[in-house]
């Protein structure tokens, strides 16, 4: 008996199947994407006034495997803003008081309050994630949880929280470029847990338990968003713009503003102390 062949486009690629990165359009260059960075920073600064202004409540959440570029997302939304309203939450492992706790009890108490924005680097959805795959929670904990979480997250939305989620998704081919990457760079070495080396050999048990995540809590009031990452410049740019778009916000009126004159000398004499500067080596 044959087979019906495989619906084919005219590139030779199947009908549903992502090209790479590479394939759609080239990486966009470090120019291109600092001019249009500065341009979407002025509009999160913008977002930033109004959010204190309007007292919002806006809650980011990022998930995504082991170098989808998360923390360089979340560092280029925050790189111009005020970390006193723009709040990053990366929580460690559980404590074991923790561990007795209901498990989404140690999340509730970094929530946005009127006038923040909170962004997760990763969030609850670890039990859907990293505990399940790596074993740190039950079958049966995992299952309570999915079945649960829009709930959960309904109450959010109702208390007037503005919740969006990504999920950052990155080809195989380029993570592994990615976590060599880190191996011998000095300054990349700290992202390379034992954790991450674990999990990297279990793609396909990330895969089902992102699939399962999706379907258990992609809801129409907290829908998840998925940013391709494997050109991070252009996933950084792309996501912003979209969170820009999520929240609705006007620019506010500022008055122009003007140095004061600076005070005259009077009695006050170069102090003689001995201060003890810093080297200039460079």
């Amino acid at each position: 008996m044959s087979k019906k062949a495989d619906k084919k486009d005219k590139g030779g690629k199947r009908k549903g199947e992502q090209k790479p990165v590479a394939e759609v359009s080239a990486r966009l260059k470090r120019r291109d994407y600092e001019q249009e960075l500065e341009k979407l920073h002025v509009e999160l600064v913008k977002l930033q006034q109004w959010v204190v202004h309007a007292g919002l409540k806006v809650c980011v959440v990022f998930e995504g495997r082991d170098g989808a570029g998360k923390g360089g997302t979340i560092k280029a939304i925050t790189e111009r803003v005020s970390p006193r309203i723009f709040r990053v939450v990366a929580l460690p492992s559980p404590t074991e008081r923790e561990k007795s706790q209901m498990y989404l009890q140690r999340y509730v108490p970094h929530f946005p309050a009127a006038g923040e924005v909170v962004i997760f680097d990763r969030s609850w959805y670890n039990r859907a994630g990293v505990e399940r795959v790596m074993g740190f929670c039950t079958p049966d904990q995992t299952k309570r949880f999915l079945n649960s979480i829009t709930l959960f997250e309904k109450a959010m939305v109702d208390s007037g929280i503005i919740l969006i989620k990504y999920w950052l998704e990155v080809s195989p081919e380029e993570q592994t470029r990615r976590l060599k990457g880190r191996i011998d760079d000095g300054r990349k070495i700290w992202k390379l847990s034992p954790m991450d080396l674990k999990s990297y050999s279990r793609w396909y048990d990330y895969s089902r338990a992102r699939d399962d995540m999706f379907k258990a809590s992609d809801s129409g009031f907290a829908p998840w968003y998925v940013v391709r990452s494997d050109d991070k410049r252009r996933a950084q740019l792309n996501l912003i713009s979209h969170l820009l778009s999520c929240v609705p916000y006007e620019e506010l009126p500022r008055e122009k503003i003007e140095l004061p004159q600076r005070q005259k000398r009077g009695s006050y004499k170069d102090s003689d102390y001995a201060f003890k500067y810093v080297k200039e080596r460079y």
